[in-house]
């Protein structure tokens, strides 16, 4: 990935209102790879302390989008066409983590794989919560 891909990337990244407000922290860009992390924050959680899923279902699809953009040269704007999230087990850990992979990457349509999961910070350890198929479409 060029610097000034990287660059557009991390700067659409840092402009998200949504990223601000869930704390989110692009951990890695690189072409067709893209990973995101989210701190716990009680909103989005449940009564017995798992990440809600319709966090991890916002996180796959955000990420996914990140990386169906670092697959075009171009600087350019993708939309979700669909989205489908299988949950492995309950996401009870203090962050998530998405790692999103382009599958294949048209000159229109992108198909992500897109895998969360839960982090344990005093272990260091990484759970595999969820995995994903979105097809991203470039409108620009």
């Amino acid at each position: 990935m060029t610097p000034e891909k990287k660059k557009l990337i991390t700067d659409s990244f840092n402009r998200s209102e949504t990223l601000k407000f869930y704390r989110a922290e692009l951990l890695e860009a690189e072409i067709d790879f893209i990973s995101i992390k989210i701190p716990k924050m009680e909103m989005m959680t449940r009564k017995a302390g798992m990440f809600n899923g319709a966090m991890i279902a916002s996180l796959v699809d955000v990420s996914s989008g990140y990386a169906a953009v670092s697959h075009y040269e171009q600087d350019c704007y993708v939309v979700t066409v669909e989205l489908k999230v299988n949950y492995l087990r309950p996401a009870i850990g203090d962050a998530l983590v998405s790692k999103s992979y382009v599958i294949k990457g048209g000159t229109k349509i992108s198909v992500v794989r897109t895998e969360i999961y839960v982090v344990h910070e005093e272990s260091g350890s990484e759970s595999h919560v969820a995995t994903s198929l979105v097809t991203m479409m470039k409108i620009r």
